[in-house]
């Protein structure tokens, strides 16, 4: 075993790859047999190439082929996966890698153009070449060139890494002789030639442009300049054609001379067919007048000159029609173009004569009018004449244009009648122009039609003789984003018809401003009105085509469209109490502007709501007022017993001097009756009609009853404050015993004698009681007489007859009294019943009061 330093070798080293080819490696191993090229593997740019790749050559030799992709340089390495104690590098595992720097094969340079300039009297020896560089190159592998130039036994070359490059001639420039000229591209990956371009060395000549133009304007010749120049360089060089163009001073609209009249070596030339007395400038160039070679040289400087003055031409006229100030009558305006856009400026006045059309045939001649010349009018046009015309009426106007030279031809135009339309007029856009179409009438009478074109207070128009329909006769320069009214007039043997109209932009835009939309009144609680102005007409740019609105709570958004007619809208379904931000977008069909934005709040309650809602709780406070003060005035009686209660005054009371056996002074009563007194009809001849018990126990009970009450005074017994139902034949036992706590009742026997001072009945009775009615504690039952009457009215009774009443009338007597009394079966205050016997107790009258029904 040879173990003298193993490593893997990989052929071949550090390669330069062309993108997009495959490329095959071999690893072998060196000085080892330890380690064969089953324990080799690849790995490119870190990544471990597929065994699939892979190609054993022997034992010790390992292929493998990759395909080359990406611009940027990579590794790829050779390594082997078992470990060798001989190897102390890399963990004892061999490895090695090459580099693989990647480019692309150098193109074919194309288009190669040489040029040799002239300097002074000469042509320059520099000779200077450029080419398109073909192909993709990278920043490891760049492509170079070498310029060849051949000159007969000559050859010279220079590299340059551009696409340009310049030799040099040793003596001076070879005029009239042939050159051969070539590029070379090459790079690490190989090189290739350009075509050669073999030609005249006069063919890459450009020389200087002509010196010394000059241009004279003859008087006798109004429509004609002379130019002359001289040559730039002498003709035993290069011999030179020429090339002129001209325009008017101040536009940018060149006329070019054909190149067959100048394709010569010439020095001078005469421009034809030119505006009198109308400022031209020329300029001319040149190049080698071989056919198909050569360059054109720069322009020469501007040369400037007038032509002569002459007679002027027919004036341009036209009308405006506009209503007039009465009924049925017409404004019309008689206009020229301006001079100073007619070909002879120097006009000086207008000579215009006005017809009636009816009485033509009478005048014989006209007076003319004499009309100066505004030069300080700026406009396109100068206003000749104002004319009030009634609608039937027409007039010719005939007008002559007059300068130093002379009087121009005349120029009538006829303004008459309504006369018959163009119909189907289409106007469009197309190629920086306007397209015009239409119909024409029904009449061989239209000898030719005037188109007029309108933007704002700028007017312009031009005609044709039996111009063609649908030719564009609009020669006029007009303007991106302008609205223009475009008219086309059909003219009757000098007489225009109806106008046939459109509106047209020559090219469409975004509108310059959005119109600004504000609130109209003030918002609803769920709806506002939302208005906004059209846009003026200098800031359209194009035809609207809708209004979109949009409107926004925080992240609650919303848009609406609507049509360009619309001016406003109601935005519906708000919240109410709710800040809104809204703005307006205008669109046209080439873009869209919006406006800023405008903010309101809607109100809490609707226009009117608040009022209701006031009047409603207002008239619902009215009517319960009213209705508690009805109820008040027809049940006062019941609130005033309820809430104020009368109490008796007991400094009136009589109980403390009244005794049975001193009666009280008669009285007179009132209503002939007792207040709060019973009366119980008693027959006491027939003992049937009685109870047993009630019989044995009257005479003692009046006996008692007569003098406890006597002893008691004003005092008598806590237990008789307790207050106690009555006994008695009626049922409603239950309300004359609902009294409140504070009333202390009292009982008094009426004797036989009459009460207070009543004649008794001459018949013998049955003792009486009565009872009275107190709020005073431990007074007697006697009350104001004002005030028992009131009571008598409500609670006073008959109480009826027990079942043998009919023996008790039948024998007549009747006996009244207050009440049979029940005895008290209990007693509030225990501590006062102890002086009461158990005799007297079973006897007690019942101190029930009677409470007012």
């Amino acid at each position: 075993m040879n173990y003298d330093n193993p490593r893997l070798v990989i052929a071949p080293q550090s390669p330069y790859l062309e993108i997009g080819t495959n490329f095959t490696a071999t690893c072998m191993i060196i000085n080892s047999t330890e380690v064969t090229a089953d324990d080799l593997y690849w790995e490119l740019n870190k990544t471990i190439v597929p065994k699939e790749q892979y190609t054993k050559i022997n034992t010790s030799a390992l292929n493998v082929t990759v395909h080359v992709t990406g611009e940027k340089p990579g590794w790829l390495y050779c390594l082997c996966k078992k470990a060798s104690p001989y190897f102390p590098l890399n963990k004892g595992k061999l490895i090695h890698g090459i580099i693989l720097t990647k480019g692309y094969r150098p193109g074919k340079p194309e288009n190669v153009s040489c040029m040799a300039v002239q300097k002074e009297r000469f042509i320059s020896k520099a000779f200077r070449c450029e080419w398109d560089a073909v192909g993709r190159q990278t920043t490891d592998v760049p492509t170079s060139y070498i310029l060849y130039v051949k000159e007969q036994t000559m050859l010279y070359n220079v590299s340059t890494g551009e696409n340009h490059a310049q030799v040099e001639f040793v003596d001076s420039f070879p005029d009239h002789m042939m050159l051969e000229i070539w590029v070379e591209a090459h790079n690490k990956l190989g090189k290739t030639q350009s075509e050669h371009l073999s030609r005249d060395a006069g063919s890459f000549v450009k020389t200087n442009p002509p010196s010394d133009v000059k241009v004279i304007s003859e008087k006798s010749f109004t429509t004609s300049l002379l130019i002359n120049w001289t040559h730039p360089i002498a003709s035993e060089y290069v011999r030179l054609s020429y090339q002129i163009r001209y325009c008017h001073n101040g536009s940018q609209s060149w006329t070019y001379v054909p190149l067959d009249d100048t394709a010569k070596d010439i020095q001078s030339f005469r421009l034809q067919s030119l505006q009198p007395y109308t400022v031209y400038v020329v300029q001319v160039c040149c190049k080698n007048n071989k056919e198909g070679h050569g360059y054109w040289s720069n322009w020469s400087t501007n040369a400037t000159k007038r032509t002569p003055e002459d007679r002027p031409s027919k004036p341009d006229l036209w009308r405006i029609i506009a209503e007039g100030d009465g009924i049925n009558q017409r404004q019309v305006q008689v206009i020229c173009k301006h001079p100073a856009l007619l070909s002879n400026e120097r006009i000086s006045r207008f000579n215009i004569k006005v017809q009636d059309l009816k009485d033509q045939l009478k005048n014989g001649s006209l007076e003319p009018e004499s009309i100066p010349v505004n030069r300080s009018h700026s406009g396109s046009f100068t206003v000749l004449k104002q004319i009030h015309l009634a609608d039937q009426e027409s007039v010719k106007v005939f007008v002559t244009a007059v300068n130093s030279v002379g009087i121009s031809a005349e120029e009538s135009l006829a303004v008459s009648e309504k006369l018959p339309a163009v119909s189907d007029l289409k106007v469009r856009p197309r190629g920086g122009r306007l397209q015009l179409d239409w119909k024409p009438p029904n009449s061989t009478r239209v000898s030719e039609y005037v188109v007029e074109w309108v933007s704002g207070d700028n007017i312009d128009w031009a005609e044709g003789k039996n111009e063609k329909p649908g030719a564009p006769p609009i020669k006029g320069i007009l303007e991106k984003f302008v609205c223009y009214n475009v008219s086309v007039y059909p003219i009757y043997s000098g007489r225009a018809g109806k106008p046939a109209t459109r509106t047209v932009y020559l090219e469409q835009g975004a509108p310059l401003e959005a119109p600004a939309v504000r609130l109209k009144g003030k918002p609803g609680h769920n709806e506002a009105e939302l208005v906004w102005n059209e846009i003026p007409q200098r800031s359209l740019r194009g035809f609207i085509t809708n209004y979109t609105i949009f409107y926004s709570s925080g992240a609650d958004a919303h848009q609406i469209t609507v049509p360009a007619k619309t001016t406003s809208y109601t935005l519906k379904s708000l919240e109410r109490n709710t800040k809104y931000d809204t703005c307006i977008k205008a669109s046209t069909i080439n873009g869209s502007t919006i406006s800023s934005n405008h903010s309101f709040t809607t109100l809490v309650y609707a226009p009117g709501e608040m009022e209701g809602i006031v009047v409603g709780v207002s008239l619902g406070f009215l009517f319960l007022f009213v209705v508690t003060m009805l109820l008040c005035v027809y049940k006062k009686d019941a609130i005033k017993e309820n809430i104020w209660p009368r109490i008796p005054n007991p400094l009136e009371s009589t109980i403390g001097n009244w005794s049975p056996d001193y009666p009280l002074k008669v009285e007179t009563p009132k209503d002939n009756g007792l207040c709060g007194v019973s009366v119980l009809d008693v027959d006491i001849c027939d003992g049937k009609c009685m109870f047993e018990e009630d019989k044995a126990s009257l005479a003692l009970k009046k006996d008692k009853y007569l003098s406890e009450e006597h002893s008691s005074g004003i005092g008598g017994s806590s237990c008789m404050s307790s207050p106690r139902q009555s006994v008695s034949d009626s049922d409603e036992g239950g309300d004359m015993a609902d009294t409140t706590a504070s009333t202390v009742q009292y009982s008094s026997v009426v004797a036989s004698n009459g009460y207070k001072g009543q004649t008794p009945n001459s018949q013998p009775q049955q003792a009486v009681f009565s009872r009275s009615e107190s709020t005073q504690p431990l007074l007697d039952s006697e009350e104001n007489p004002d005030t028992l009457l009131q009571e008598c009215g409500r609670q006073s009774q008959r109480v009826s007859r027990g079942p043998c009443s009919s023996h008790a009338e039948g024998n007549g007597d009747i006996i009244e009294q207050q009440e049979v009394l029940e005895p008290l079966d209990f007693c509030p205050l225990e501590e006062d019943c102890e002086q009461v016997t158990p005799a007297d107790s079973s006897y007690r009258p019942q101190l029930g009061g009677y409470r007012p029904q």
